[in-house]
């Protein structure tokens, strides 16, 4: 049996996306963006979101058989590996889609890269997803596409961005994988669990902090 990890975007409208998509951006990451070859997916949504990306790759990375079972959601090229390389125009390109209102652009590259994975999943494999399934946007596309095959981290529920984002790493640090159910038919929204306690100790490997 396999697993197929799959993570949920980062915004690329809110303030942090402005830091690199802004004309003359400074950063390393934003230089990057405007060469031709670009920055991988995943370093760039990590820049975005902070934690919680970064969380979720690091998971995904530890729990996947292999690496090509680890692919991130965007806003209008459906399922990529997160090393895909994307510039500042295909950056700019997802910041104009609202993933939220159901925008076609969305959801029919999505659909035929959702529907392309099940078509190679074994009989016993999993897809588990990394992400909020408390609103539709992405949840009733691959649902219809995956029915009870499509799993998340009942951990998950009742936690924030940042909670969640913490507690895959303490996963991957621990080496402990996350209990799954499916997203269809499960409680989406709980009662806050305790807080974590602090990170402490060296960086994860290949944490880029």
């Amino acid at each position: 049996m396999a697993s197929v990890f799959l993570l949920s975007p980062a915004s690329c409208s809110g303030l942090r996306a402005h830091m690199i998509l802004r004309p003359g951006a400074a950063s390393l990451l934003a230089r990057r963006l405007r060469e031709p070859l670009g920055a991988p997916l995943g370093e760039v949504y990590t820049f975005l979101s902070g934690l919680y990306f970064r969380g979720k790759l690091a998971y995904a990375r530890a729990f996947a058989d292999r690496p090509e079972h680890v692919l991130v959601i965007t806003p209008t090229a459906g399922l990529r590996p997160p090393d895909t390389l994307v510039t500042l125009d295909v950056l700019r390109g997802f910041a104009r889609v609202d993933i939220a209102d159901g925008s076609a652009r969305f959801r029919r590259p999505l659909l035929a890269d959702a529907r392309t994975l099940a078509a190679g999943l074994g009989a016993d494999d999993e897809v588990i997803l990394l992400g909020s399934i408390a609103s539709p946007k992405y949840v009733d596309v691959l649902t219809n596409v995956f029915g009870d095959r499509l799993l998340f981290p009942c951990d998950f529920v009742g936690r924030g961005d940042m909670s969640r984002g913490g507690l895959l790493l303490r996963c991957v640090r621990s080496r402990q994988e996350l209990s799954y159910v499916p997203v269809r038919g499960a409680v989406r929204n709980g009662r806050r669990p305790p807080k974590l306690e602090p990170l402490r100790g060296a960086a994860l490997p290949g944490d880029g902090r």
